[in-house]
C-alpha cells in the first residue's frame, strides 16, 4: 500500500477456487488522499502481488477511531478519497476486492474473541504502539481501543486466513502478535488459522521533503494527486545538500532528498545526476526542475483517476458493494469454523 486507471468492478473467482499460493489481506486507515510514502510503503507492493496472490483490501475505518474518534464524520469522504488513489495506483477491484471494515461485522466478533487470548502486559510491550503513544502524547490518556488495536488488526488478517501481509517496517511487531494469537488459538481449540508472514517492500520508507518521516500532519508530503503547480512549489522548497551552496560546489547526493526521489521515480537519469552533482556541474535548481517534470508525468494517472471518479461517484459505491459481498463470504465461513472449534454453537 501503483498507476493505471481502473473504472469497472469486474468479477473474480469464488473463495476457495483460486490456485494462487498466497492470500493477502492489507488495509489502510482512511485519512483522505494518499501521498508518495503510502505509494512506496504499501501500494506498489499491493499492485505487484495482485496477479500472483489472492488479494483483499480493507478500508480500516474502525482503526481511525483509535486516535481520532471525534472525527468520525469525516471517515466516509476520506475513505472514498483513499480508494480513488488505490485505483489510480493500479489496484483492480476484479482481482483485489476492496471493502469497508465496519461493514463486515465478523471483524468485531473475532476481535472480541482474540482479546481474551492477549494479556495487557503483552499489548503494552508493543514498540509500535508505544512509539505512537509517545508521538501523539497519549501515554496517560490512551484508550482501551487504541491499546488493543493490534488485536483488531490480527482479527482483520486472520478472518480471511491471510498468510502474507505486505507491511511497512513499523508494522512488523503487529504481524508477530498476529502470529502469536493464531498460535494460541490453534493450541487451545484446534488448527483454524495460518501464521502469516510479513512482506516488506524493497523501498520500505520514503522520507518527507524535510528528511523526516513523510506525513500529512507534518506538511512534508507530496500527494499522489498533487496538482503540477503545487508539486513544483513543494519540490522547490525541499531540503537538499546544505554544503552545496552554489551550483559549482561539489555535491553529496547521498544526503539529498531530491536525489533519493530521483532514485525512486527517475532511475534512468540517476548515474548522470550523481556524477554531475558530485562534480558541481549540476545545480540544485536544475535538479529540482528535472524531478518536478518526471514526477508530474509519473503522477498523471492519479490525477486522471481522481477526475474520473469525482465525476462518477456511483462507481466507487459499486466497487465497495462488490468487495463487501465477496469478503463477507469468507468472513462468515471463518467464523463458522471458529465457533465450531470453540464449541460455542
Amino acid at each position: 500500500m501503483t498507476s493505471q486507471d481502473n473504472t469497472g468492478t469486474g468479477s473474480a473467482a469464488s473463495p476457495g477456487t483460486t490456485d494462487k499460493k498466497h492470500r493477502i489481506l492489507s488495509g489502510m486507515r482512511p485519512t483522505g488522499r494518499l501521498h508518495l510514502g503510502n505509494l512506496v510503503g504499501a501500494l506498489e507492493n499491493w499492485v505487484q502481488h495482485q496477479d500472483t496472490c489472492e488479494n483483499y483490501h480493507l478500508v480500516a475505518d474502525w482503526h481511525v477511531l483509535t486516535t481520532a474518534v471525534e472525527k468520525s464524520a469525516e471517515i466516509a469522504e476520506n475513505s472514498r478519497d483513499m480508494i480513488i488513489d488505490w485505483l489510480g495506483a493500479g489496484l483492480d477491484p476484479a482481482k483485489s476486492p476492496m471493502f469497508i471494515q465496519s461493514q463486515i461485522k465478523e471483524h468485531a466478533e473475532l476481535h472480541l474473541l482474540f482479546s481474551m487470548l492477549v494479556s495487557v502486559a503483552r499489548l503494552e510491550r508493543n514498540p509500535t504502539v508505544k512509539e505512537q503513544a509517545r508521538d501523539l502524547k497519549l501515554e496517560a490518556t490512551m484508550s482501551y481501543g487504541h491499546l488493543g488495536y493490534p488485536v483488531l488488526q490480527a482479527a482483520d488478517i486472520l478472518l480471511y486466513k491471510a498468510n502474507l501481509v505486505p507491511v511497512g517496517e513499523d508494522q512488523l511487531p503487529h504481524i508477530e502478535m498476529t502470529r502469536e494469537i493464531a498460535r494460541r488459538f490453534n493450541n487451545h481449540f484446534g488448527p483454524v488459522f495460518p501464521e502469516p508472514e510479513g512482506k516488506l517492500t524493497v523501498f520500505p520508507r520514503l522520507p518527507g521533503l524535510d528528511r523526516n518521516r513523510m506525513s500529512k500532519s507534518l506538511g512534508n508530503h507530496i500527494l499522489l494527486s498533487e496538482e503540477p503547480e503545487n508539486l513544483e512549489k513543494k519540490i522547490r522548497g525541499a531540503i537538499t545538500d546544505e554544503k552545496k551552496l552554489r551550483k559549482n560546489d561539489p555535491g553529496h547526493p547521498d544526503v539529498c532528498i531530491i536525489f533519493t526521489y530521483h532514485k525512486k521515480f527517475n532511475p534512468a537519469d540517476v548515474p548522470e545526476i550523481e556524477t554531475e552533482c558530485k562534480s558541481g556541474a549540476l545545480g540544485c535548481v536544475a535538479c529540482k526542475k528535472n524531478l518536478t517534470e518526471k514526477l508530474t508525468n509519473y503522477l498523471a494517472p492519479f490525477r486522471t483517476a481522481r477526475a474520473h471518479y469525482t465525476a462518477h461517484p456511483d462507481e466507487i459505491t459499486d466497487i465497495l458493494k462488490d468487495g463487501e459481498i465477496r469478503a463477507r463470504v469468507i468472513a462468515q465461513e471463518t467464523m463458522d469454523e471458529v465457533r465450531s472449534a470453540m464449541q460455542m454453537g
